[in-house]
C-alpha cells in the first residue's frame, strides 16, 4: 500500500508515443469497371507525448499510482485518398522544477522551470503512404501501400529539484524550520525531534518591496553525500540555490559540538558536489538564548568571521533575524539569477535519417538487423516486382551485399531481413 503522505521527489515512468496508421491500398471501382485506378489514403500520425508544467502539483506522488503513459495511435487511411485520423496527443503534468532524464543513458531531456513550459519528448510515428502515393508514369496500378511506423517503449526518470533563491541546510534539530517560519509566511511541521521535516518546505521572504524564495531542506547527518538517512534525495534540491544559509546549533545542548557539525555539514557538500561546496554560505547561530551558548559564539566567530557573514540569532524569539535577512537580500543582489538545467540538444527519441543495420550469423543463415531493415518493411511490399526490386537496389546501396560477402556468404545461404527471407545468389 502507498503511503499518500510521503513526499515523492523522484519516479521512473515509461512512455510510448503513438505508432503511425498503414497507408490504404485499395483501387476506385464503379459498376461494370472493377479497378479505374488507385485511390488508397495515407495513414494517420500517431499522438505525441510531451511534459508540462502544473503550477498545483507540489511533488511527483501521483506517478506511484500510474507509471505508464501511451499516446493514441494513428488510423488507417481511407478509400477515396482520405487520410487517417491521426492519434491523440498525451500530456504529462509535472511539478515546476522537474527535471527529465533518460532511464538508460542519463541524458537530461528538458528542465521543466517555468510555469509555461512545455516539451515534446517523444514524436508519434509518421503514417504510412496509401498507394495512390505510388503511382509513376510507369506504374498506374501500384498494388501495395506503406505500413505506419512503429514506435518504441521509453523509460524516463523524473526528478523534482526545489528551484530556491537561498537554500536552509543543517543539522536535524538545528532550528532550520523554525527559522523559515520566521521569515517567511511558510508554516512547517516543527517540533522538538530529529527529522521532523521530511520534504522540502518553501517560504516567501518579503523585504520591503522585494522578496527571495527560501527553502527549508530537511536536516542532513554525516554521511549524507554517500546516501545515509536519504542524503541524496536531501541534497538534490539544494543543487540550484543561489545561496545557502546554514543554522547551527550554537548551544550544543545536545552534546554536539557547533564547529564540529559545521564541518561536516560543508564535506558532506563537497562530497556529494563540488558546485555545492562552492556556493555562498552565511551562518545563523541558533540558540543564542541558552545558558553556555556565549562561549560557543566567540570560539565560533574567532574561528571563522574572515570568511562567512555570521549572525547569532533565536529562531523561537525571532531576535537577531531582521539583519539575517537584510543580508540575505543584499547578497542575492550580486548573485545571477537560479538557472535552467543544461539539456542534451542532441538527444532524441527519432532516428530520422540513421540507417544503421549489423548482420550477425543464426545458425546457417545471416540476420540482417537495424534501423534499415525497419524502414524496408514499412516500404517493401512482397508481392510486387517494383517493390522487391526497390529492396534489392536499397540492400546493394548501402553495403549488405558486400558485407555479406565479406563475411563468407556461399551461394544459396539463407539471408534474413524483416519479414523477408530469400536465398542468396552471387
Amino acid at each position: 500500500m502507498i503511503d499518500k503522505n510521503v513526499f515523492t521527489d523522484k519516479v521512473r515512468i515509461t512512455i510510448k508515443s503513438g505508432d503511425g496508421g498503414d497507408g490504404m491500398n485499395s483501387f476506385k471501382a464503379y459498376k461494370g469497371k472493377p479497378a479505374c485506378g488507385p485511390d488508397g489514403g495515407d495513414g494517420g500520425k500517431g499522438g505525441d507525448v510531451y511534459v508540462i508544467a502544473d503550477r498545483s502539483m507540489t511533488d511527483l506522488l501521483s506517478f506511484r499510482f500510474k507509471s505508464k503513459y501511451v499516446a493514441g495511435n494513428g488510423e488507417r487511411g481511407g478509400t477515396n485518398q482520405c487520410f487517417g485520423r491521426g492519434g491523440d496527443d498525451i500530456y504529462i503534468k509535472v511539478p515546476i522544477g522537474t527535471v527529465v532524464k533518460d532511464y538508460e543513458t542519463g541524458a537530461v531531456i528538458c528542465d521543466i522551470f517555468k510555469e509555461d513550459d512545455k516539451k515534446l519528448i517523444a514524436e508519434g510515428g509518421r503514417g504510412g503512404k496509401g498507394n495512390v502515393r505510388f503511382t509513376t508514369a510507369r506504374r498506374h496500378a501500384p498494388n501495395f501501400a506503406q505500413k505506419g511506423e512503429k514506435t518504441e517503449l521509453h523509460t524516463l526518470v523524473l526528478e523534482l529539484k526545489v528551484i530556491a533563491d537561498v537554500g536552509i541546510i543543517g543539522f536535524p534539530n538545528v532550528g532550520k524550520s523554525t527559522t523559515l517560519s520566521k521569515i517567511s509566511a511558510a508554516r512547517p511541521k516543527i517540533a522538538n525531534y530529529h527529522f521532523t521535516t521530511l520534504s522540502p518546505n518553501l517560504g516567501v521572504v518579503r523585504y520591503y518591496d522585494n522578496t527571495f524564495v527560501a527553502a527549508d531542506i530537511p536536516g542532513l547527518i554525516e554521511g549524507a553525500a554517500d546516501g545515509a538517512g536519504l542524503g541524496h534525495d536531501f541534497l538534490r534540491h539544494i543543487e540550484r540555490t543561489r545561496m545557502l544559509l546554514h543554522v547551527v546549533d550554537i548551544s550544543g545542548c545536545e552534546g554536539r559540538d557547533p564547529i564540529e557539525d559545521f564541518i561536516k555539514i560543508n564535506k558532506e557538500l563537497k562530497g556529494y558536489s563540488k558546485k555545492l561546496a562552492s556556493l555562498p554560505q552565511v551562518i545563523a547561530l541558533n540558540k543564542c538564548d541558552v545558558y553556555g551558548a556565549e562561549e560557543n559564539i566567540k570560539a565560533f566567530k574567532k574561528k571563522y568571521c574572515r570568511r562567512y557573514k555570521i549572525f547569532p540569532v533565536t529562531a523561537v524569539s525571532g531576535e537577531g533575524l531582521e539583519d539575517l535577512v537584510k543580508c540575505l537580500f543584499e547578497k542575492l543582489q550580486t548573485l545571477p539569477p537560479v538557472q535552467r538545467m543544461e539539456v542534451d540538444e542532441d538527444f532524441t527519441y527519432r532516428k530520422d535519417g540513421n540507417l544503421d543495420y549489423e548482420i550477425y550469423k543464426d545458425g546457417d543463415a545471416f540476420v540482417v538487423v537495424g534501423s534499415l531493415v525497419d524502414m524496408l518493411c514499412r516500404n517493401v511490399a512482397l508481392n510486387d516486382p517494383d517493390s522487391m526490386a526497390y529492396f534489392q537496389k536499397i540492400l546493394r546501396e548501402k553495403g549488405v551485399i558486400t558485407k555479406l560477402r565479406a563475411m563468407g556468404i556461399k551461394e544459396k545461404d539463407t539471408v534474413i531481413v524483416g519479414d523477408v527471407e530469400f536465398d542468396f545468389i552471387n
